[in-house]
């Protein structure tokens, strides 16, 4: 049977807020449904992406900000970077893991610049939405096999 991902619910402490910043990152906007006693559902998804995020009032439990490494696949990581930076987004610079694995979690392994060899799924850049859950960016270029 197939199981897929396709939404992950985000915590936010201000649902306004956060709605602004990932329309901001050019994101669609699926949907805004409210509820009653102040319960709202926002759905957006990433450009090209089959997975959609939720958040809103009363949807999570969640503490606002828990959400850490979230992954953005892109083909090209400097210009995804780029694009992000002119909407107004802090991002960091592009960074790759000095054991060539996968990066650390604390990014005490992290070192500045594309992996050298500029190997797919090797080159990171990091950002957060206002209430600090945090994304990653991260370049793949050619598949493992079977994916």
């Amino acid at each position: 049977m197939d199981m897929k991902l396709e939404v992950v619910v985000l915590p936010v402490s201000d649902v306004d807020r956060a709605k602004a910043f990932y329309t901001r990152l050019g994101w669609r906007e699926d949907a805004d449904f409210p509820g009653r006693d102040g319960f709202r559902v926002i759905q957006l998804t990433p450009p090209g992406s089959a997975a959609s995020v939720i958040f809103g009032a009363k949807v999570s439990g969640a503490r606002p900000g828990s959400a850490q490494g979230l992954h953005l696949v892109v083909s090209d990581v400097e210009k995804a970077r780029a694009e992000l930076v002119e909407r107004g987004i802090e991002v960091s610079e592009v960074f790759h893991d000095a054991d060539g694995v996968f990066h650390h979690a604390d990014g005490e392994k992290d070192v500045t610049g594309p992996d050298p060899e500029r190997r797919s799924y090797s080159s990171f850049a990091r950002f957060s939405d206002p209430d600090g859950n945090e994304w990653v960016l991260q370049e793949i270029t050619t598949r493992l096999p079977g994916r």
